[in-house]
C-alpha cells in the first residue's frame, strides 16, 4: 500500500501507534463514559412538518449544468 507493500496496519509499529494501543484507549474512554453518563434524558426529536421544495433544477442550475458540458467532439479533453 502506497509503495510499501503489505497492509497499512502492519507498518504502524515503528512510526505511529499500534492498533492494540488504539483499541485499549478506546475501551478505556468507553468505560469512563459509561460510569459518568447515567443521567441522559430519554428524548426523541420528531420532525413532523414537511414542505415541498420542488422538483428539477432552477434556471441558474440548468444554465450552470449546460455551461459545464464539454464541447461536442472533445470528449471532455481540455481545449487549451
Amino acid at each position: 500500500m502506497l509503495g510499501f507493500r503489505g497492509h497499512f496496519s502492519t507498518k504502524s509499529r515503528r512510526y505511529s501507534t499500534t492498533l492494540g494501543a488504539l483499541r485499549d484507549a478506546r475501551a478505556e474512554w468507553r468505560r469512563a463514559q459509561a460510569t459518568t453518563n447515567h443521567t441522559q434524558p430519554d428524548t426523541t426529536h420528531v420532525l413532523a412538518h414537511w414542505v415541498f421544495a420542488g422538483t428539477g433544477l432552477s434556471a441558474a442550475e440548468t444554465w450552470l449544468a449546460a455551461s459545464l458540458e464539454p464541447a461536442p467532439g472533445t470528449e471532455g479533453e481540455p481545449t487549451a
